[in-house]
This record gives C-alpha cells, sequence and structure tokens, in this order.
C-alpha cells in the first residue's frame, strides 16, 4: 500500500511540473477564416501579446470555410495538449448548431472553454452614390421598387446574413441575397454598386465608412458605437424594436486539455486583454474587449446557441 500511495504521488508531482513547464513550444491559434479578416486581425493582436506573456511563439494558422466548421472540427480532433486553440465565433458557437442539419464537430462536448475575447459591432453600409441617410430612406427605397434591391454578406449562414433576413423580416422587404466568400469581397460589392447593402463587421467596414467610401446608416448592438457615435443603432427606428445582433470572438481548446494549462491559458489571456496596449489594438479596430473567466464563457455560449436556434428557426434557414 505504501509502495502504491508513493508511485500515486510520483506521478501527481510529475504531472504538476510538466503543468508547470507549459509552455515549452510554439502556440497554434486556429482561425476559422481567410487571413485578413476581422477575426484573423483580432487573432493576431491577441497572439502577438500572447508570445510575449508565454514567452513562446504564438502562430496563426487560418482554416476558412463553412462559417468557421472546417476550424472548428479540426480543432476538436486536435491533442489536447494545449498548444493548439481556437478562435470562436457566434457563427460556430451559436448559429451554426441551428443552421446546419448536421455539424461535423460538438460544440459543447468537444471543447473547454477558455475565455471570451471581444464583442464586435455589425454596421449597415450603402453605397454612397445612392445617396441614403437613414434606416427610414434605405426602407423606403426597397419597398418602392421591390425585387430590385438586394445585399451581400460574408456567406450564407454567416452574422452578416442572418443580421440582414432579420432586418428584412421585421421590415416585411421582399430582398435579394447574394453571398461572397469573406466580408472584404461582400463590402467591395456595395462599394462597386453590384449590391445596395450590407451588414459588415464594423472592423472590416470602418476605414471605408470614415474614407467615404461606404456610407453607415446605423450599427447593430443595442448602443452606438464609440467609433460611430453619429450613428443610430437600427434599434432606434421605430420600425426596428429590440433589434439587436452583436458578432463574438472567444478562445476554446480541444475536449480534454487538463484543467491547469485552461487556469494558465485564461490567466494569460485575461492579463493580455485588460492591458491597455490590447485595449486600445482591440478599439482601433472597432472591437470591444473583453475577458472571462471559463465557466462565464460555457454559460454565455450555451445561451448564444440556444438563443440563435430560436432566431434561425423563425427565419426558416437551413444551409445542407
Amino acid at each position: 500500500m505504501k509502495t502504491k500511495a508513493i508511485l500515486a504521488g510520483l506521478l501527481v508531482a510529475a504531472s504538476a511540473q510538466a503543468y508547470a513547464a507549459y509552455p515549452e513550444q510554439p502556440i497554434k491559434i486556429v482561425v476559422g477564416y481567410a487571413a485578413g479578416g476581422t477575426t484573423d486581425l483580432l487573432a493576431r493582436a491577441l497572439g502577438e501579446q500572447l508570445s510575449t506573456e508565454l514567452n513562446v511563439p504564438v502562430v496563426i494558422e487560418n482554416k476558412a470555410g463553412a462559417a468557421g466548421s472546417i476550424a472548428a472540427a479540426d480543432v476538436e480532433k486536435s491533442k489536447p495538449d494545449g498548444y493548439t486553440v481556437f478562435v470562436t465565433t457566434v457563427s460556430s458557437h451559436g448559429m451554426n448548431p441551428a443552421l446546419y442539419s448536421t455539424l461535423n464537430y460538438d460544440p459543447i462536448g468537444g471543447f473547454e472553454p477558455i475565455s471570451m475575447l471581444a464583442s464586435i459591432p455589425l454596421v449597415l453600409i450603402t453605397d454612397p452614390k445612392l445617396e441614403l441617410k437613414t434606416v427610414d430612406d434605405l426602407v423606403a427605397k426597397i419597398k418602392a421598387n421591390p425585387g430590385a434591391y438586394n445585399y451581400s454578406s460574408s456567406g450564407n449562414g454567416s452574422p452578416p446574413h442572418i443580421a440582414a433576413a432579420i432586418f428584412a423580416d421585421m421590415a416585411d422587404l421582399k430582398l435579394e441575397h447574394v453571398p461572397y466568400r469573406g466580408g472584404a469581397l461582400a463590402n467591395t460589392a456595395v462599394i462597386a454598386g453590384d449590391v445596395q447593402f450590407s451588414f459588415a463587421t464594423l472592423p472590416a467596414a470602418l476605414p471605408q465608412v470614415k474614407g467615404g467610401k461606404l456610407t453607415a446608416l446605423a450599427v447593430t448592438t443595442k448602443e452606438r458605437s464609440p467609433e460611430l457615435p453619429d450613428v443610430p443603432a437600427v434599434s432606434e427606428n421605430a420600425s426596428f424594436p429590440g433589434y439587436e445582433i452583436n458578432t463574438w470572438n472567444a478562445l476554446l481548446a480541444p475536449k480534454g486539455t487538463p484543467p491547469e494549462i485552461i487556469a494558465k491559458l485564461n490567466a494569460a489571456v485575461v492579463k493580455v486583454m485588460n492591458a491597455e496596449k490590447l485595449q486600445q489594438r482591440f478599439r482601433q479596430e472597432g472591437a470591444i474587449p473583453q475577458s472571462s473567466t471559463p465557466e462565464e464563457l460555457w454559460t454565455f455560449v450555451k445561451g448564444e446557441i440556444k438563443r440563435w436556434d430560436t432566431v434561425v428557426r423563425k427565419l426558416d434557414i437551413r444551409i445542407n
């Protein structure tokens, strides 16, 4: 019995020592979108600061496709050793479970929560040549020209697609959806006049809005964005009471990642996310920096899955 106790104690000590040494090699952050998009930009900013904090290289790997589903499935299958983590979004861990009849990953059972990272508003954008100034202007134009207006999005089932579908449903508008492979192409379509409007992530659209290439009519958050204080929230319009949609980023690890490693990653993320340097960087991109405990994040994610299931069912959107 004494021998078994000694061996057990040695194993515990060895395990603790191994976790204490973590990390000893580069950490890979997997992003489910192409380089240059909002999620990618924020992940790279985070990775830069985590590398300094943890004293190891942090590399970004882009695995775009199916609104983050491809990346999520890849990370779920990864070794749960703390060296592969995933930047999840409202798509992969909010909307996709309702949108897809089958998922190739388990959004809850396949992952361990680490921390929330950011809240990201969407902004309703139009081509300046249309000379629209308000949401009412856009609605009036669409109703006066049924079937003539269409909107772009970063893909079927993406947050911009859902945002526009909710918008059309609330105002009883007939619109054509034109999906693109990414937000940059969707925004370019508005600038080129190929479509009349879109809902874009604020970080991606902000430079074009400030440069006069896009007109911002409204933001989708409950309150106005500090980056565009003169642009109203959609919900300020009487035709869209309670309208609110917010995208977000959070950090997850594969299921089975040891709690000691999760705790180390959480502590590092919380520290860098609350540092002024990263706070400023996120805000410059139009994102609202956040952090959380793993437990807080998981409660939030489960609530998002339930919320978007209700919304998607009402809109009757399905992706095969």
